[in-house]
């Protein structure tokens, strides 16, 4: 992967903005943010804190439900990454991306190992953080990948629309 953890998720294309066309240069929330913190336990309420104020900062048009799934989706990423790729990642990295209708977060590490969704197991208290992220993506209406990265690591990804998913 060649840009930077971005991996290949949705990423806006010409006029699709949800209401129209868009404003000739970029939105003044739009743009992309990539911070870095070490792999323990204090990264996840910091990486949560930080996605939050900078979706306050930047002004990006999220409703309050949204930015409780997308600060969800944060937390079991870098918790993820902290249970289980500390032993070979001492730092991690967490990239947000906003686009006219879209955000997008990821999280990479430098561990190669590539984790999968389970299955709920009743009788286990943890191992669910993927599928869990991968449920609240899809009721969003967005989608989630895990991706390889060059360096021999991964970036698990989700990307969300800004507005509200259309239910059937």
């Amino acid at each position: 992967m060649d840009d930077d953890g971005r991996g290949a998720g949705p990423r806006p294309e010409g006029d699709d903005a949800p209401h129209g066309p868009r404003p000739a240069g970029p939105l003044p929330y739009e743009g992309v943010w990539r911070f870095t913190a070490p792999t323990v336990d204090a990264s996840v309420p910091q990486a949560r804190h930080a996605v939050r104020d900078l979706l306050l900062r930047q002004g990006v048009p999220v409703s309050r439900d949204l930015a409780q799934t997308l600060l969800l989706i944060v937390s079991e990423l870098v918790t993820n990454a902290v249970k289980h790729a500390a032993v070979l990642s001492p730092t991690l990295a967490v990239e947000v991306a906003v686009g006219a209708g879209w955000m997008r977060v990821s999280v990479e590490d430098g561990h190669p190992y590539r984790p999968t969704a389970l299955e709920a197991d009743h009788g286990q208290t943890g191992g669910r953080g993927l599928l869990l992220v991968r449920e609240v993506t899809r009721e969003a209406g967005g989608t989630c990948d895990v991706e390889h990265t060059a360096a021999g690591g991964k970036v698990v990804w989700a990307a969300l629309p800004l507005t509200p998913a259309r239910t059937p």
